[in-house]
């Protein structure tokens, strides 16, 4: 796979699949099928998969992670996947790593389901892992790094606003996608230079598409409002909005209300190219503990 952010995008996505069409101006499929190999038998010693997500007390939010990881047991049979949570949601980082090693793992890598390297990675995840070591000196515990905006996700992104195009009940056609306005809304940061690093998903989805794109965030500025009146000081015609967002929450319910009667994309949610790359993660932070075994 790609490294995150590089702005390369495959010519075949992950799994052997046909490469699919890309829209603009004519829109391609936006069916996503995982042909991958036969399963295999769970192996005994690969480590265990923890994948872990930010949490919330918005019920949608858990479902739509457990789905995820559920999708990413279905491409990985051979492995161990669980799911835990750092905030708000069960179970806990540390009741998963206590159950992984009372099940005799000695290996487990950590993958973040987060999309930016902030707060939650660099700091609450670390140390929650350090605290888990102490208690557990014999299971080795790795964190891989985060999803980002990596290529395949704005490949996830890409179809979830086809999707809500061809749900919407306007009446749209291949030659007004020049016309098109997509906001990518994401979370926001206190951090200037975090939001720059998110802008660079609105740049790459256009890079992907020929949109016309505005980054805006849920916290902070630019706010939706102000990334609609760019769009339309542009041109253009009809706006829509991608939320970068993993699940449904409190902060896309904002998003929503904010500007009434826009149409929105789904959140990424279980596509099968966020499992792809989860499992990259996973399989960079695992190389060295297979190379050293």
């Amino acid at each position: 796979m790609n490294p995150p952010g590089n702005g390369a995008f495959p010519a075949v996505p992950p799994g052997g699949a046909p490469a699919r069409p890309l829209p603009g101006p004519a829109f391609g499929s936006i069916t996503t099928k995982y042909s991958g190999p036969p399963r295999p038998a769970r192996r005994q010693n690969a480590p265990a998969l923890i994948a872990v997500a930010h949490g919330s007390r918005d019920p949608r939010s858990a479902a739509t992670m457990r789905a995820v990881v559920e999708l990413i047991a279905a491409q990985r049979p051979d492995l161990d996947v669980r799911l835990a949570f750092l905030d708000l949601s069960t179970p806990s980082v540390d009741q998963v790593v206590d159950a992984v090693a009372a099940d005799g793992h000695t290996h487990a890598i950590v993958v973040p389901l987060l999309l930016g390297s902030a707060f939650h990675a660099r700091v609450d995840l670390p140390g929650l892992l350090d605290e888990a070591r102490s208690r557990h000196p014999r299971l080795c515990l790795t964190q891989a790094d985060v999803l980002g905006p990596d290529p395949h996700l704005i490949f996830a992104l890409r179809d979830r606003v086809l999707e809500a195009l061809r749900g919407d009940a306007s009446p749209f056609h291949p030659g007004m996608a020049r016309r098109l306005g997509i906001a990518v809304a994401a979370v926001g940061s206190s951090s200037p230079a975090a939001n720059a690093r998110t802008g660079d998903v609105a740049r790459l989805l256009t890079a992907l598409t020929g949109w016309d794109t505005e980054i805006c965030f849920a916290t902070t500025d630019p706010t939706l409002d102000k990334a609609f009146t760019r769009l339309r000081a542009r041109g253009a015609e009809r706006i829509l909005v991608a939320p970068w967002f993993l699940a449904p929450g409190l902060l896309t319910d904002r998003l929503r209300d904010s500007l009434p009667g826009v149409t929105h994309a789904e959140t990424i949610g279980a596509h099968p190219l966020l499992a792809e790359v989860a499992l990259d993660r996973y399989t960079t932070a695992a190389l060295p503990l297979e190379l050293s075994a």
